[in-house]
């Protein structure tokens, strides 16, 4: 689950971790009265959606070349004069409520959203500051020291990704323990390799433990602060941050998980979270309906393997109903992309005849406008077989894995 930079500067404030003041506007009337309620000389009007690269992207209407825009956006092509950009700095009321105007109801086009972008409906109006550094921080798992890790770097502003590739030696990374968090001595050294003295040093050590700690007691995934900066008065402050939780804890974290924004969300993942069914939405042609994480991974790369390209993972589990299943196809079926489907079921809890019955009320239910291949092993494997066979229904059958990836992508090609 991810956030707004807007939501995750509220919980990094809650934590005891220094972030600019900020207010969030809807419209660009609210800009005016946010400037004047901050009272700054320097003031920053950032688009809020859940991408990166935004002080680079491009605010678009309906109507504008969105492949330009990614071009401009990623570097690949000049940026017109006065095109506006999804973070503006501004130091009169009237450039805030111009600023606001050029992206609320926008659509952003980063290196990270692709040419689609993401539409603009919050604005964050937030507080400028003299930057004497910028620094980089970071919080992941790393599953081969099976810890939560913080990265540290002198290189802010710049994607870690870039500097990660060009020179690894410049991230220093700190292995957490979960149940002691940061300690002191290692807070110390990571201010150490930031070039934190004095004062900011003490400053930089409090923030460090407060971010870490925040990490640990939400169940997040991910953080990221980028730039950390050294302001000129020498506080260490969060200027730009990001956060995304591990879906599976939000049971834990009722005010966390109501800070979802589902217009970020892509509607059919949340549609099958909603029927207990795991979805992730790719850019492909083949829908795949599979029972099992590993046999849904095993299945796109097979398809990859014979050319062709998956649309989707989805994993209707061990143990899913009749209903669940007919979902799951509604699901695949909603999308315009799919040319073919492949359901791929070895039965054990999930057993075949079920999947067999869901699929013959899908073909009665639904517009099963896509050629359908079916691969069944496992328990009641020829009961489910039997009912597909005697069912009259355009059904492609597979007698293995291979064999149902070479049908599916053939199916595919020749419904394109």
């Amino acid at each position: 689950m991810k956030v707004h930079e807007y939501q995750a500067k509220d919980l990094l404030r809650s934590a005891g971790v220094a972030v600019p003041d900020g207010i969030v506007i809807t419209s660009a009337e609210e800009a005016g009265a946010a400037f004047d309620q901050l009272k700054e000389g320097l003031i920053v009007v950032k688009a809020q959606v859940h991408a990166g690269g935004r002080g680079k992207g491009v605010a678009i209407g309906p109507n504008d070349d969105r492949a330009k825009a990614l071009e401009i956006a990623s570097g690949q092509a000049p940026r017109p004069d006065g095109m506006a950009k999804g973070v503006q700095l501004v130091r009169t009321r009237e450039d805030a409520i111009k600023a606001a105007a050029s992206l609320l109801g926008k659509t952003l086009v980063t290196y990270q959203t692709g040419a689609e972008g993401q539409a603009i409906s919050k604005v964050l109006i937030t507080v400028g500051h003299d930057i004497v550094r910028e620094l980089y921080l970071g919080l992941a798992f790393d599953r081969a020291l099976q810890c939560p890790v913080l990265m540290a770097s002198t290189e802010g502003g710049v994607e870690i990704e870039t500097i990660a590739h060009t020179h690894p030696e410049k991230i220093h990374r700190e292995p957490i323990d979960v149940g002691l968090g940061l300690a002191g001595f290692q807070a110390r050294k990571v201010c150490q390799v930031l070039g934190l003295k004095g004062e900011t040093a003490k400053k930089g050590e409090v923030f460090l433990k407060n971010f870490v700690k925040l990490f640990l007691e939400t169940d997040a995934s991910l953080a990221e602060i980028n730039p950390l900066i050294v302001t000129d008065k020498g506080d260490v402050m969060a200027l730009d941050c990001k956060f995304n939780f591990d879906d599976n804890a939000m049971f834990r974290h009722p005010a966390i998980a109501a800070l979802l924004d589902v217009a970020e969300e892509d509607p059919a993942e949340l549609r099958a979270g909603k029927s207990g069914l795991s979805y992730v939405s790719l850019d492909g042609n083949i829908a795949c309906l599979v029972n099992g994480a590993g046999l849904a991974m095993s299945t796109m790369d097979l398809i990859k393997y014979h050319g062709g390209e998956p649309a989707n993972f989805l994993d209707v589990g061990g143990g899913a109903s009749k209903d669940q299943v007919l979902e799951g196809f509604r699901i695949l079926l909603s999308s315009p992309r799919v040319k073919a489907v492949l359901v791929n079921i070895f039965g054990g809890i999930m057993k075949c005849d079920i999947i067999a019955a869901a699929l013959l009320a899908a073909y009665s239910e639904l517009d099963f406008r896509v050629p359908l291949v079916v691969r069944l092993e496992g328990t009641n494997v020829e009961a489910g077989r039997k009912m597909i066979e005697e069912s009259g229904r355009n059904i492609i059958t597979a007698t293995g894995l291979t064999d149902a990836a070479e049908k599916v992508v053939a199916a595919a090609k020749g419904a394109a």
